[in-house]
């Protein structure tokens, strides 16, 4: 059990050891001093920041989150980029504007009768954005078709990916080929990522791309993928008839291996896997079209309804989904009357949101995810929102637990210090904001943004990736953000 006791004292040791991670889990003296003496031993938090030598900028904010009084400020007004601190936003954002009860549905419809297993007409399938389609789903669907007596169709089957604009991908500024940086569309499936897997085999190598599943794996030529001698870069792509068209140095390779790797027609995409699923169900068409809606009047057939959005956001805050955040800001931006043309559009509309709802003054945001580099928030702000949102409010039951951890890096178990908060992690860019629960039982509301923009904006496009220098940098800027919450831990507790 980790006492209060040696919380208090390991904490006023942070003065007298500067690379201390954390608070050590026993007590490093006998005797407990008044809590006074403990609160004058700590370092400022301007002193934590010059020790951590991140170099960059920092700014933090730190508030009571019952009363909103600010505690505690350094560069207050400084903006940086919150990177995934932002999927905070608009989780509140989507949660206000759609409810945490929404959810996306999937449809199969049928624009003509249907007699006796026979549609006289084109078949649709009709998207709202749901984020979390997968082949799987995707599948149930089909076989819920054939039970439903569809044996035979006349017509096309249409695509209807219209419920969002179609969006070519998150951040241009990316490499091409990571599978965070996805298309976004009103049909997603698997997030918009083709599996592309590889083997050697007698010297030379077999490659794979398939819209791999829990429990299905059907091949796609959406995405094709081609080996060539040179050693950089790593990937290419290129658009050829349609077609995302990959290619990967040899070199790189290695015996086998898998990655995930982004998907450019996502309403394509989806077409392709739900054709193969129809056919070897024995169900064909006359082609396939991408339309943006249905006629009205279509009969709906199968039906496929998400979880609630309560529970997709929990699982967006946990695994930090670029597309599931994209998705939701773009229907929430809708959801006020607006139909945005672009990311930066929706984007806008979330930050003029943010000031007036949630009291920021100078949000910007060019994205729902923070994916891209130039969102820029102010810590004060940052903690204003989410004193907004409630000390025990929704956004705070969705955000997921920060351990505390010893100077090793290892959990420390029973720490009584409670966090509940969302990163964000860029190249040269940390960031962590949310709720503290100190010893006393007081919940604190705050926000830590490190960011080195300079550093960042000088990497090559060969260095975006895994650039060196940045691990290092993401690690000393969590090891401030632990000794940051500590000190509030003790001094207002």
């Amino acid at each position: 059990m980790f006492s209060r006791r040696a919380f208090l004292t390991g904490a006023a040791s942070l003065a007298a050891a500067p690379g201390l991670a954390a608070a050590p889990e026993t007590s490093l003296r006998p005797a407990l001093r008044p809590e006074g003496f403990y609160r004058r031993a700590l370092p400022t938090g301007a002193d934590l920041v010059a020790r951590a030598g991140l170099g960059g900028r920092v700014g933090y904010a730190v508030a009571d989150a019952a009363t909103g009084e600010m505690l505690e400020v350094f560069n207050p007004l400084l903006t940086l980029p919150p990177a995934s601190v932002a999927k905070a936003v608009t989780c509140a954002y989507g949660l206000q504007r759609l409810g945490p009860g929404y959810r996306f549905r999937t449809r199969i419809v049928a624009d003509g009768p249907i007699v006796n297993g026979r549609l006289d007409g084109d078949l649709w399938l009709v998207g709202s954005g749901d984020p979390l389609l997968d082949t799987d789903a995707l599948a149930a669907m089909v076989t819920e078709l054939q039970s439903y007596g569809l044996r035979e169709v006349t017509g096309r089957l249409f695509l209807a990916d219209g419920a969002l604009p179609r969006i070519f991908e998150i951040d241009p500024e990316q490499p091409p080929h990571v599978g965070y940086n996805p298309s976004v569309s009103g049909l997603n499936l698997n997030f918009n990522r083709v599996h592309f897997e590889w083997a050697r085999e007698a010297g030379d190598y077999t490659v794979s791309m398939d819209a791999r599943s829990e429990s299905l794996r059907p091949a796609v030529r959406i995405a094709r993928m081609q080996i060539e001698d040179r050693a950089a870069p790593i990937y290419t792509y290129a658009q050829v008839e349609g077609r995302d068209q990959w290619t990967v140095a040899r070199g790189a390779l290695g015996e086998n291996g898998a990655r995930w790797l982004p998907v450019r027609h996502p309403g394509a995409y989806v077409a392709e896997v739900f054709e193969t699923l129809a056919r070897a169900g024995g169900l064909s068409f006359r082609g396939v079209d991408l339309a943006d809606a249905a006629p009205e009047a279509a009969l709906v057939l199968v039906e496929h309804v998400s979880e609630p959005l309560e529970d997709i956001l929990r699982g967006m805050m946990r695994w930090s989904t670029n597309l599931t955040a994209e998705v939701v800001g773009l229907l929430a931006t809708q959801a006020g009357g607006v139909r945005p043309t672009s990311l930066a559009h929706s984007a806008e509309e979330m930050s003029a949101w943010m000031r007036d709802r949630l009291g920021a003054r100078h949000a910007a945001f060019v994205d729902h995810s923070g994916l891209g580099d130039q969102s820029r928030v102010r810590a004060h702000d940052m903690v204003r929102a989410l004193v907004s949102t409630g000390p025990n409010g929704l956004l705070r039951r969705l955000m997921r637990d920060i351990p505390m951890l010893d100077a090793r890096g290892n959990v420390i178990p029973d720490h009584p210090v409670g966090v509940v908060a969302k990163t964000g992690t860029l190249n040269f860019v940390s960031s962590l904001a949310g709720f503290a629960r100190t010893p006393g039982g007081r919940d604190l509301a705050f926000a830590i943004f490190c960011g080195d923009v300079d550093r960042r904006a000088a990497l090559t496009e060969a260095e975006r990736e895994r650039p060196p220098g940045a691990r290092s940098y993401n690690a000393s800027a969590k090891r401030l953000q632990q000794q940051l919450i500590e000190r509030w831990a003790v001094m207002y507790r």
